[in-house]
């Protein structure tokens, strides 16, 4: 009996249907590659990928008994819009799209009444004005903080973006003070999809600069932030959670950050899992990653309207009311004309008050987001600033000044600073395997720190080996992407709502990676004060895309080193993610 080795094939040839074998083999490829679904003319554009060279027509599967036209057919697959799914996917994204057809239904007639009472709170709104630059682009100066917080408070259903420095965090902020005026017993749950996000959301939100009373700040303070699997109530081996459409969550509101980083599964079961009375604000970068599992929701969701940034004229005239400085007022180029779902229900926050658009990181970052080859290849070509470097030769000696920074978190005693310390600075690579991979990385710093005799590799948890959970293990209260330090035969991690690390024995950490240098991935919802991004040579790795080195880029605040050639980065700001889904049609 010949072995197929190849596991699409074998996934493929569970079906006895000679008309569905090729679809499934390429179904089952485009998950694994983040893809919900494929277009139907898929099978026939990649055939020398396949090994079925014979693929049926369209009127042939739709004929086959696995396959359902119908959108509540029982089958294996379902086609939809000239899309192929698992049926199980086809389930999540169904619920998301009605769901959000609920929300947003539901919401839109109480526009007006909560409008009214929002105009209760004038004077609190009107103390949450912007200070803005003059020097900037008219369109900067519209006050997207304030327009924003007030768009979320009159829906059920929104979402708010803008690239590292805009104020996602400042303006939930300004949403939770007013909301907290007009609703003082709002029950809100603070969510991300990650332990490490969801702690720095509660840390931005404890650290606003914007005036609070003490009653608020308190209320702020006692905000519990979760992973999304931990809001949801994980049950130990299963796939489903304790909250569901039919034991929902005892939440009035659900905020989750980092919403690039949400797969499919995992959306539909939180918003099947929304009281129907509930809202829910989503914040994230819509140019950054998608998740690593199915799907690119944020993006999805953000491209399912041709222009975000759009108002009403009445909510428009409304929102201008609150905002004092005439220049700072939504001008008349933002009032909606389009007749979509999600129309009104975007903001993008366009000023980035971390980083400069004229030069350093900012200026990269929107080089390598609009692809502009000329500026790429000037910093390509020499050091014009001294907050970006690029290091085409890869350098040993780059490597090796970079290391030397960790050396501040090795000598510091105190473990609560120490974890501090080694989260000012990271590598970050886009792979793990080969020369420039994340455990060739790892063991070349771990060598030049051991020849420092800043570290001695005397066990598997050497005394300050810096490590990252890769799987969450709820029963410690440790999630996917926590980073800590051992310590005296201890693994110190710092937990949400803990004033001091927790120190675990370092057998029971099962799932766990040395982390001087960590991929990009990984590393979403992270900030450093200083990144040395390390790229695989040449242009043929599908994950070289300008998503990857735009997110590695804005992990860092300060300064960034990028270890490529010039090709290389050229080749990945001009490449894209590309994510097959039936999210944008189904919901414009």
């Amino acid at each position: 009996m010949r072995t197929i080795e190849d596991i699409h094939q074998q996934f493929a040839e569970c079906f006895n249907d000679y008309v569905v074998k090729p679809y499934a083999y390429f179904l089952s490829k485009n998950l694994l590659e983040g893809n919900i679904c494929i277009a139907i003319d898929e099978p026939l554009i990649r055939i020398a990928e396949s090994p079925y060279k014979n693929v049926p027509g369209v009127e042939a599967l739709k004929k086959s008994s696995l396959v359902g036209i119908d959108a509540d057919a029982v089958t294996p697959f379902i086609l939809q819009n000239n899309k192929l799914y698992l049926h199980r996917y086809y389930h999540y994204e169904s619920i998301i799209v009605n769901r959000i057809k609920e929300l947003v239904y539901s919401g839109n007639d109480l526009v007006t009444q909560r409008m009214e009472k929002l105009s209760q709170q004038a004077a609190i709104i009107k103390n949450l004005n912007a200070t803005l630059p003059n020097n900037i682009h008219p369109d900067l100066k519209i006050d997207w903080q304030l327009a924003a917080a007030l768009q979320v408070l009159t829906q059920n259903f929104s979402i708010i973006t803008g690239g590292p420095g805009t104020g996602k965090t400042t303006t939930l902020a300004k949403v939770l003070r007013i909301l907290y005026a007009i609703e003082p017993n709002a029950r809100i749950a603070l969510a991300a999809p990650t332990g490490k996000a969801s702690m720095r959301m509660y840390e931005s939100l404890n650290n606003t600069n914007i005036d609070l009373p003490n009653e608020i700040k308190t209320k702020f303070e006692s905000l519990k932030p979760s992973t999304i699997h931990s809001l949801l109530g994980y049950i130990y081996n299963s796939v489903n959670f304790k909250y569901n459409s039919k034991n929902t969550l005892p939440f009035d509101w659900i905020i989750v950050d980092e919403a690039s980083m949400i797969d499919v599964p995992m959306f539909a079961k939180l918003l099947q899992a929304m009281d129907q009375q509930a809202r829910i604000i989503l914040l994230g970068d819509k140019d950054q990653l998608a998740s690593v599992e199915a799907g690119s929701l944020l993006g999805d969701l953000c491209l399912s309207v041709e222009k975000i940034n759009q108002f009403t004229a009445e909510k428009a005239e409304w929102i201008n009311q609150f905002i004092t400085a005439e220049e700072h007022k939504i001008t008349p180029a933002f009032i909606n004309t389009e007749n979509k779902l999600l129309a009104g229900k975007i903001t993008e926050l366009k000023l980035s008050h971390r980083f400069n658009s004229e030069g350093g990181i900012g200026k990269l970052s929107k080089a390598i987001l609009n692809n502009e080859s000329t500026i790429l290849q000037e910093y390509i070509a020499s050091p014009i600033d001294a907050n970006v470097i690029i290091d085409t030769a890869y350098s040993n000696e780059v490597l090796q000044q970079f290391t030397e920074g960790y050396n501040d978190f090795i000598q510091e005693p105190n473990i609560k600073n120490a974890i501090k310390k080694l989260n000012n600075l990271r590598i970050l690579v886009a792979v793990r395997e080969g020369d420039r991979g994340l455990y060739a990385v790892n063991k070349k710093v771990e060598n030049i720190l051991q020849q420092k005799k800043l570290i001695n590799i005397d066990s598997e948890f050497y005394h300050n080996r810096p490590i990252i959970v890769t799987k969450n293990m709820y029963e410690f209260g440790l999630f996917n992407g926590d980073v800590g330090i051992i310590r005296n035969g201890r693994a110190y991690f710092e937990l949400a709502n803990q004033e001091e690390p927790k120190p675990f024995l370092p057998a029971y950490i099962t799932s766990a990676e040395t982390v001087f240098a960590m991929t990009i991935h990984k590393s979403q919802g992270s900030e450093f004060t200083k990144v040395l991004i390390v790229l695989p040579e040449g242009t043929e790795n599908p994950l070289l895309t300008k998503e990857l080195l735009y997110t590695g880029v804005t992990r860092a605040k300060n300064t960034v080193t990028i270890q490529a050639s010039g090709a290389t980065i050229l080749h990945a700001a001009n490449a894209t993610v590309k994510r097959t889904s039936g999210l944008r049609e189904r919901l414009g």
